[in-house]
């Protein structure tokens, strides 16, 4: 291997090795922060401790294999492996990690949505076949189309959060940059909860303008007080505060007085279609997408999304945002 071949292997990301006679003799640095400075100079069998890998490394011929585990535990590695003049071989390794990551997430998702929906539409399926093909009283046809009603409106709800999370994904990368009023959104999300007259609005400091998207800020407030009502106390106040900070921060908090969530819940509530409770968030119309929606649009403008709870004291919703500078 010659000096400006190793120069040219160590400009590269990605971790590679020079075998020759089955010892590595060469690792860039990204090899060795992956494999441990031992390697040089060690048999390529101990180097890498894979035996697909090691077979391909060792059998003369070009090839790739996926290699699992070889930085920690779950993680997933491609390596390739090409043959070079005087008995050398080069083996490149990617990690694919994040891609099956996000693969694994891609089909939990459709997966879980495919169930929220099939469960409601199975309901419906089932009621307008009884309506059809037998013979009911008024008040038993009327309970039914209620059902029916109900069910149908849960899909609308799914349907529309699934939308609004692919929107967002969309423009995640993109951070909005319009002046936002976060004083003013709180004001007008309040508004249209109006015969909610348990709701009250509390902000220390008028100059609240934060970059972001109006729109998606607007959602975000009322997906926060939609919960605190559903899951809240039925007559429990709740609260709505907005605050700066002298570091330059804005903090946009829902609180209930409901009966808390307890500890072991609160990782991840965030997660697509995860309830604390299942059959309370059924009862009360949830379809286990807002805050997942909350924390991506709070992702995209750059903030932080904390929910804190306490057995019979209730739980606060928090976003902090950076305040408009401009």
């Amino acid at each position: 291997m010659t000096i400006a071949g190793e120069v040219l292997l160590e400009l590269i990301d990605v971790p590679a090795l020079i075998i020759t006679g089955a010892q590595v003799t060469f690792a860039n640095k990204a090899a060795l922060r992956l494999l441990g400075g031992h390697i040089i100079a060690q048999d390529v069998r101990i180097a890498v401790r894979n035996p697909a890998a090691v077979a391909l490394l060792t059998s003369g011929t070009n090839g790739s294999v996926r290699v699992d585990g070889l930085s920690v535990p779950g993680s997933k590695w491609q390596l390739e492996c090409h043959i070079l003049p005087d008995e050398m071989v080069l083996a490149t390794l990617t990690d694919m990690s994040v891609q099956a990551s996000v693969a694994r997430a891609h089909a939990d998702f459709v997966a879980n949505a495919s169930h929220e929906l099939r469960t409601p539409l199975a309901a419906i399926l089932g009621y307008v076949e009884t309506l059809t093909e037998s013979e009911t009283d008024d008040a038993t046809r009327k309970r039914f189309l209620g059902i029916i009603t109900r069910e149908a409106k849960r899909m609308q709800a799914l349907v529309e959060d699934l939308m609004s999370l692919s929107r967002i994904e969309a423009v995640k990368h993109d951070a909005p940059q319009a002046k936002v009023d976060l004083v003013a959104i709180a004001r007008d999300s309040v508004a249209e909860f109006t015969e909610q007259k348990r709701i009250s609005i509390d902000f220390a400091s008028p100059n609240a303008v934060v970059a972001g998207d109006k729109g998606q800020l607007a959602q975000v407030l009322r997906n926060l007080i939609e919960n605190a009502l559903k899951y809240g106390k039925p007559d429990g106040a709740v609260s709505v505060a907005v605050e700066t900070t002298e570091s330059g921060w804005v903090s946009l908090s829902v609180r209930d007085e409901g009966e808390g969530i307890p500890p072991e819940h609160l990782p991840r509530l965030t997660e697509r279609f995860y309830r604390a409770d299942e059959s309370r968030s059924r009862e009360a119309g949830g379809t286990g997408l807002g805050l997942s929606i909350v924390k991506h649009i709070v992702e995209r403008h750059r903030g932080r999304f904390d929910i804190s709870s306490r057995a019979g004291e209730g739980t606060t919703a928090s976003v902090i945002l950076k305040r408009f500078e401009g």
